[in-house]
Formats: structure tokens, sequence, C-alpha cells
């Protein structure tokens, strides 16, 4: 008798979970937006690298959507995060270039964002990483006390950030608004023009570095944990980071939210610092690629996206979470740092076959990995369907039922059922941002002409500038080798119309 009481206890317990589980389980998917930094098209292995073995990234790519159109707005970083944020091409406001540490926020607090769609269909919301889109109303900010708008403003419960990129100052996290571990009797002090404090510079010390600065690319000022940054910094030294230790930070803050919201749906948007410079991985991963840091920094990042997919697992939504994972623009190599990221390529083409890369017109900078993942949901394969970033808060506005206000994230288009593999059919037209404007129709790429000139010498990239049109047939000519401008004169007019038309849109 004990014994079958026994069991039917045990047996209750096991309904009690099972019943627990299925509360956890919402008809509204749990979605982790997963943004690399600086990683170029033919940097993963399921992209076609042979040098370098990206085994998780793999794995979410063969269990899920792997676009080999997938699209950043622009060629550099803030202005496709400002994109993906409001649905907006960036070259519609001023000020979105890329920003210094201590620039304002240029997002704004009053207008549809893509977090603010989860939040009106009633997730929660976290960012964990790179922000690098301002913070407050001005340049001049007190960074010892709370530090907004922000983040937090915008749409996200919860931030852990640093404030830019991690060779820009001030080189410390915030969580929720405020500095971690501020110590407020060494005050922190931001400065992009004049030297603040007593901290030596590269510039003044650089047998201090232990990563030398290239010329001329303004990683000189300030010296943090033996590497100079962009911008003076004086104060905050028990809040500053240790570079070996920011990815690690960042994936036990994202580790954490994904843990600790179970009793709604969440929106986790993961902004990786890799393989961004100063190229500075973990002691692990160090010296583990052969292709010098950037290639380790490429492994630690594909490290970091397994322990995420680890974490949903455990979680046991892994069939209720959608995980999409891109790259905010294409490649660069020596980006302002002598780290071997060039001297030690040993043959691996971080654009694949494309042509240019980060601050370029051409294709690698702007054609970026992108890969959708939702077991049982979204059917493994590969599609050839024209994808963008700036379309993800049209598109899960149309998953969740969330009306866009009118005149809002007007750039935004549903693509929804090319994300999610239901069709082969995505945007049909994309104006890509960089030096010069591009439009891309159909399969043809028009790019205005500019005088610029046509190699960036600093870090040795294609610009894509030329005095004359260009138009390339991608769907034929995916590495941008014949300009058939003069071929297709009728061709030209018709996207360079089409090109000031998109601009004249309010």
């Amino acid at each position: 008798m004990k014994k079958i009481t026994l069991a039917f206890a045990f047996a209750t317990a096991l309904v009690g979970h099972a019943l627990a589980q299925q509360k956890t389980m919402h008809t509204k998917p749990n979605v982790i937006y997963i943004y690399a930094d600086d990683l170029g098209y033919g940097d993963l292995s399921c992209y076609g690298a042979t040098k370098l073995h990206t085994p998780n990234l793999d794995k979410l790519a063969k269990q899920g959507l792997r676009f080999t159109n997938g699209n950043a707005t622009s060629s550099t970083c803030t202005p496709s995060r400002y994109a993906l944020m409001t649905g907006q091409y960036p070259w519609r406001k001023q000020g979105t270039g890329v920003l210094p540490g201590d620039a304002a926020l240029i997002i704004p607090t009053d207008k549809m964002t893509l977090p603010k769609v989860f939040k009106q269909a009633g997730y929660a919301t976290g960012i964990v990483g790179k922000w690098h889109l301002g913070l407050g109303t001005q340049v001049a900010k007190d960074w010892n006390g709370e530090i907004k708008p922000g983040p937090n403003e915008v749409g996200f419960d919860y931030s852990f950030i640093f404030p830019a990129t991690a060779d820009r100052v001030p080189t410390v996290f915030l969580e929720n608004q405020k500095v971690l571990a501020l110590d407020l009797k060494d005050p922190i002090e931001v400065n992009y023009k004049t030297k603040v404090g007593n901290d030596p510079t590269g510039k003044e010390h650089p047998e201090l570095l232990k990563m030398k600065s290239s010329p001329g690319q303004g990683h000189d000022a300030t010296i943090v944990n033996g590497i100079g940054r962009i911008g003076f910094m004086s104060g905050g030294q028990r809040a500053r980071w240790v570079d070996e230790e920011v990815s690690t930070t960042f994936l036990s803050k994202a580790k954490n939210f994904i843990a600790t919201h179970t009793a709604k749906p969440y929106f986790l948007y993961f902004c990786l610092t890799e393989p961004h410079v100063p190229r500075m991985p973990a002691t692990m991963f160090k010296g583990k690629s052969g292709l010098g840091y950037r290639g380790d920094a490429i492994l630690q990042l594909d490290w970091t996206v397994g322990e995420i997919m680890k974490q949903v697992e455990a979680s046991g939504q892994s069939k209720n979470t959608l995980i999409i994972f891109s790259s905010d623009n294409g490649p660069v190599l020596d980006d302002g740092y002598q780290d071997e990221a060039v001297t030690q390529l040993n043959g691996h083409t971080p654009t694949g076959p494309l042509r240019g890369g980060k601050y370029s017109s051409l294709e690698a900078g702007t054609r970026v990995p992108f890969v959708v993942s939702w077991p049982g949901t979204v059917k493994p394969g590969v599609s050839a369907a024209m994808v963008c970033q700036m379309d993800l808060i049209a598109s899960f506005a149309s998953l969740l039922h969330v009306k866009i206000p009118v005149g809002e994230a007007t750039d935004s288009e549903n693509t929804l059922n090319a994300l999610l593999g239901k069709s082969d059919k995505g945007r049909t037209t994309l104006v890509k941002h960089s030096r010069s404007l591009s439009l891309v129709k159909d399969g043809w790429k028009y790019i205005s002409p500019n005088n610029g000139p046509a190699m960036d010498k600093l870090v040795d990239i294609e610009t894509g500038n030329y005095p004359t049109p260009q138009l390339y047939h991608l769907t034929e000519d995916i590495a941008e080798k014949s300009n058939l401008a003069e071929k297709y004169p009728e061709k030209v007019k018709e996207l360079a119309d089409l090109l000031e038309a998109i601009k004249k849109k309010p």
C-alpha cells in the first residue's frame, strides 16, 4: 500500500511539473536577436569559410534558414543599428554617422522602436552588449549619476551595455542607466577634444601599449588595459573593464536574462563586440584560430552563440524561441590596431566572394551573414530572398499583431513570410548606405557617382567610389566585376530616378 501511495505521489509530481512547464510555454515565441560587429559574409564556415570552423553557428544555420542575401542598411555600425531600432533609413536623419563615445541619444523616445513592438505585445525586453546609439540629451553629461535617456527610454526593460565601441572611451559597463562598480571618490570624466586627467596616452607613451595602434586612425588617446583608445578619459579606475572579460561578462548577463524570464515571452537584443577592434579575446581563445586575434575573436563569438543556444535548451523553450543572427556591417582587417589580422590572414577571405568591406558601397559592406532559427516552425534550408535588418520592426509587428503608428518606421517592410521561409520573395528594392547611396532592385545594383578615392588606404578596402554611375547584375555577378552602366543606360536611368524618388519620400 505504501508503495502505491509513493508511486501515486511521484506521478502527481510529474503531472504538476508538466503543467508548470506548459505554463511557461507561451503562444508567442521568445525572440533573441544576436548582432555581431564587423563580421564578414565569408567569416563563417556555414558561409564557405575553410580556414575557420564555426560549429555552433553552423548548427544554428543547419537547423534554421540561412540567407544568402541578408543585409544591413549601412556599411558602418551606428547607421545600421539606427535602422534596426527605428525602421528608418539612417541617411534620412542628420547625426546618424559613426558616433563618438560621448554622443547624445539619436533614437527618438516618442516613436515606435523595435523593442517597443515587443513591449506592446506583452514581452519583457532586454539589451545586453554594445549600444553605440548615444546616451543622454547632450554631449556634456555626468557619467557619475543616472545617464538617460538611453536604451531604457526607447523600449528596453533591462539594459547592460557599454556606451559605444570597445575602442572608444568610456571603457565602462552601464546597467540600467548607471555605471557599474563606480566609485564616486574617483569620478569619471570624458572628453573627445581635450585631454583630461593624468592617464597616459598611446601617443605620448607607446612603450606602455600591449597592442600597438595603427598610424593615422586615432587609437592613440587614453590607454586602458594597455590599449590606446579613441577619446580621453579620467577616473573610474574600478569601473573600467578588462578587455579579455568583456565578452564573457555580456554572455553571463544574457544567459541570466534568458534564465529569469519564464513568466512571459521575452525579446533579447544581444549585441556582441566580436570581431570589432580592439580584438583581445579571452585567454582560452588566444592563438586558437591560427589567424591572429581576429580569427580568435570569431571563434569566441561562435562559442558565445553556442552558450546561448545551450541556455535556451536548458530553459525548456527551444522550440518556442526564435533566434536571428546577423552582423551590423561587413569586415575590416586593420581598423586601428596592429593585431596580426593582416599578417596572419593565412588564406582566409572575410568577404567571401564579395568586393569591398566595411566603409564600402560594394556588396561586402552591407551583405552579411543572416540566419533565422525557430525549430518546428522555420523549415531548415537556404534562401536567396533579399532581407534587411531594418524590416524586423514591420515583420514582428505583423507576427504579433502590433499596429505601427502612421508616419513611423516608414522604410520598414513586412518580410515575415520570407524570414520564416514561407516565401522566397523578400524585398524587391533596398537602398544601401555608405559613402554613396546604392539601390538594389530585382537583382540589379546601381551605385551613384562619387568623386572620392577608390581605395581607403588606412584600412585597405575598396570604397566603391567612381565618378560615373556603376551598374551590376548581382544575380549573375555577385562580385561586382562587370560594370554594365554603359551597356544599359536605360536601366541606370530607371534606378537613378527610383533612388531619387525614395530619397524624397517623407
